[in-house]
């Protein structure tokens, strides 16, 4: 087991040594105990049985530089101090008080080797490593984990970064040994899902070997466990699948599915920045979904009226001083398209959000043409069938739009009348006159 899986086990199970507070000190006072020199640092024998005592206590000042000496010599020092303390750790009673008290010293060693060392002048704020843009991180309290190594970043005493693309997080000394590139760039040239449900392949197919790092992995968990991704279908060991979820594009297009499942942890940083992308067409995908989920049904339309009324607010200079339009800056592809969608959109219909925020914004746009611009208005239509009735508008529910000519007309005069568009009728005789006026 490595120092750092030590520390963390020591930290986790027996004591966090940033959150203990000051212990009362027992009647008769707390005994201190001297060192004559490195030899007793670590021996254990003047301890007193009723007070705990610190063998490595910084109060003493064991390492700090004498005068006339190099700081490599006090380097040497600490660095022979922390093995040794290392190994008492591991000789002490488990859950004792001297095994606690040992882990914080230990902590503190490796502070001050920190400090006289001072790496921070020797590591760069920018590294580039295969598409990665890792930058250094200058928070030292958040607990993190490394995501090449999968143990805990002690910020404190660590150099650590993070990629500026896809959040991945690693220790400085773990950087040398990536070998999975930014998935950012994998989004930016392949924005587009895998559409079949856990397309598994085996793991014979994969050699019995982690589909990432390639490492040995079996289902018995023997040398390392296998776990599988439901997104890629393919299998990974614990160090690239932390047990991670995520909801599954597949499952929500095919099934309407939106528990989510296990992935690794490549996978989860894909589907998470391709979440907010719009490259789901669903009409072509799986067009039957319409027919089920009413809740598709009614954002449909409310997105093919926002269509309808973006071209009254790109032509008013009043909508365009009140930028109307950029109530849906968060969802760009609702005012070019009607029929891609995200899988956040997916997830905000379920739910029921978006099927509110849209609502809204239809009826702000609607009041905006219809009551409170006057030059808006004036572009309405009456309805030439009946000529009756107040001025119509395309997004209007109770009408019908010409798909040649784009007049309006009420819904049911447009079906109930047997004759043509009246407005093409014109359209057609007006072009056959000046034909004849040609000749």
């Amino acid at each position: 087991m490595e120092y750092d899986e030590r520390l963390a086990h020591f930290r986790q199970t027996r004591l966090n040594p940033f959150d203990r507070g000051e212990e009362e000190e027992p009647e008769g006072g707390r005994a201190t105990q001297q060192h004559e020199g490195s030899s007793d640092l670590f021996s254990g024998t003047k301890t007193h049985s009723s007070d705990r005592t610190m063998d490595l206590g910084l109060a003493e000042d064991h390492f700090s530089r004498p005068v006339g000496s190099f700081v490599a010599s006090d380097i040497e020092q600490l660095k022979l101090a922390i093995e040794e303390c290392k190994k008492l750790i591991l000789e002490l009673p488990e859950h004792s008080e001297r095994q606690k008290d040992t882990v914080v010293k230990l902590i503190h060693l490796r502070l001050k080797l920190q400090e006289l060392k001072d790496p921070e002048e020797d590591e760069p704020n920018l590294r580039v490593i295969l598409e990665h843009r890792f930058s250094k991180e200058k928070s030292k309290s958040v607990k993190q984990t490394c995501d090449k190594c999968s143990t805990i970043i002690w910020g404190l005493i660590q150099t650590w970064y993070t990629c500026t693309g896809c959040y991945y997080r690693c220790h400085s000394k773990c950087m040398n040994q990536i070998t999975k590139p930014c998935v950012r760039s994998k989004v930016s040239h392949q924005s587009e899902y895998e559409l079949s449900i856990c397309p598994e392949i085996g793991l014979d197919r994969q050699d019995y070997r982690c589909a990432e790092c390639r490492t040995p992995i079996s289902l018995r968990g023997v040398p390392s466990e296998a776990r599988q991704c439901d997104y890629t279908g393919q299998y990974y060991c614990s160090t690239c699948h932390w047990n991670d979820t995520a909801i599954i594009p597949a499952r929500v297009i095919h099934n309407w599915e939106f528990e989510p499942r296990k992935v690794c942890r490549s996978s989860m940083r894909y589907l998470t920045l391709m979440m907010p992308r719009p490259v789901l067409k669903l009409k072509e995908i799986n067009p039957l979904l319409f027919n089920f989920v009413e809740e598709l049904v009614e954002i449909r339309k409310l997105r093919h009226d926002i269509l309808l009324m973006k071209p009254y607010f790109i032509t008013c200079k009043e909508a365009m001083e009140a930028r109307l339009l950029l109530q849906l800056q968060d969802r760009q592809h609702f005012v070019e398209n009607d029929d891609m969608y995200s899988l956040q959109d997916l997830i905000d219909i379920s739910t029921g959000r978006l099927s509110c925020s849209l609502t809204e914004i239809h009826t702000t746009f609607a009041k905006h043409i219809k009551l409170d611009c006057e030059r808006c208005q004036a572009k309405g239509f009456v309805c030439e069938l009946c000529k009756e009735g107040d001025i119509l508008f395309p997004f209007d529910s109770h009408t019908s739009v010409c798909h040649e000519c784009s007049a309006v007309f009420h819904r049911d005069c447009y079906y109930d009348n047997s004759t043509t568009c009246p407005r093409c009728a014109r359209m057609t005789d007006r072009q056959q006159d000046e034909v004849e006026e040609e000749k």
